[in-house]
């Protein structure tokens, strides 16, 4: 079998979801619809299930989906508590069908599993071989003015689509954390066991920092090449973080013991504050308005919003130039807050990356410059229809 890794990275074939089958998921008790290369566009009213379609499609990548929901939550009504996703892709490998899903009664949020061709895959991790997604939603509007925290998630995504290693990475980093928190907590004073759990937050603490402060350089890069004047300014991207300050200065075996050592002198004050106060997770990624010199949180809402939408594009053209895939993109509710120019810009951008874009909306009017060029599908509370 053709596996993506056999395939040029220099391809230009389109990776596209052909058909997307839903059963038990939100208000979808059962669905299969037909999709075809380039924008899809979604219309109807406010709690139709648009959004639902883009929370599956973004199941198909490691994590909990767009919403960051629980499994338990995004289970039909009156099902077994379970749900299954599939995706007929077609890409530079050829076709590949990816199942995903959650057994009725599975305990924890551990129990989603992935096939892929009908074999189980190894984690979710799998999936990336085949297909990138990213999105943007209407919640992520608030991005710059919100807590760090939110930024955080936004940044490992972003890594996480260029390098399919960082989810694990975060996963080990937040086991250890957790596990040091308990110590803490419990009054242990036993340093053999610090010190091991200490060891493994520094290496997987430093290899995240890296693998952000490599993706910020490579994002600052691509957005470089955004023209002047564009539609979607440029933006000045950077970390806020001790340990990724230190990567473009040490050699990653001295920020992994510097950390460690920080760890060790920290663990009195981390007891009384309860948590660790150093670390990968508390950094921040920050952003300026270039051309008005100015930090996005200070923007007004729609210049926010450009910026935001110009970073994903830019990441979008970064991940098709350096894994030979455009990711999927869900662009939800995206129209509404682009004035016309942009709205054009943006669909002209979105053929130009030759990339699958899922867009959805409430007034099919906004996308009508698409006619000719996108497919059309209404959507109506479990239903979905094709439209002219």
């Amino acid at each position: 079998m053709t596996t993506p890794s056999d395939i040029d990275a220099g391809s230009d074939r389109q990776t596209h979801i052909t058909k997307l089958t839903l059963t038990n998921f939100r208000n979808y008790a059962a669905l299969s619809v037909d999709l075809e290369p380039g924008p899809v566009v979604l219309t109807g009213d406010n709690g139709a299930g648009k959004t639902n379609l883009l929370e599956a499609v973004s199941l198909f990548t490691p994590g909990r989906g767009l919403r960051r929901a629980p499994y338990a939550d995004v289970a039909s009504e009156g099902g077994d508590g379970g749900f299954a996703l599939h995706a007929r892709l077609d890409g530079p490998a050829g076709q590949v069908d990816i199942g995903t899903g959650v057994s009725g009664g599975e305990p924890g949020e551990s129990g989603r599993r992935v096939r892929i061709n009908g074999a189980p895959a190894r984690s979710a991790e799998d999936m990336l071989e085949w297909l990138r997604v990213m999105w943007l939603t209407p919640a992520m509007d608030a991005l710059f003015t919100g807590p760090a925290g939110d930024r955080r998630r936004f940044l490992d995504r972003l890594v996480l689509t260029i390098d399919a290693g960082h989810a694990q990475r975060a996963l080990d980093y937040e086991k250890a954390m957790r596990g040091r928190n308990r110590l803490l907590a419990d009054g242990s004073r036993d340093d053999a066991w610090f010190e091991a759990i200490e060891t493994q937050m520094a290496e997987t603490g430093t290899a995240i920092a890296a693998a952000r402060a490599e993706l910020v350089r490579l994002l600052a890069a691509m957005i470089e090449r955004l023209p002047a004047g564009s539609p979607f300014p440029q933006a000045d991207i950077g970390l806020a973080g001790d340990m990724e300050a230190e990567i473009a200065t040490m050699a990653a075996v001295d920020v992994e013991e510097k950390f460690r050592r920080a760890l060790a002198a920290g663990r009195e004050r981390d007891r009384a504050a309860g948590r660790a106060l150093e670390g990968p997770h508390r950094s921040d990624l920050v952003v300026r308005h270039r051309p008005k010199a100015m930090p996005a949180e200070l923007c007004s809402t729609g210049e926010q919003k450009a910026l935001l939408v110009g970073i994903i594009l830019s990441h979008a053209r970064l991940t098709g130039e350096m894994s030979g895939m455009a990711p999927i993109l869900l662009l939800d509710e995206i129209a509404a807050h682009l004035d016309g120019g942009r709205r054009a810009a943006l669909f002209s951008i979105l053929e130009e990356l030759n990339c699958q874009a899922f867009m959805t909306g409430t007034d099919a009017a906004l996308f009508s410059s698409l006619a000719g060029r996108a497919q059309f599908l209404s959507v109506d509370h479990g239903m979905v229809t094709r439209t002219a």
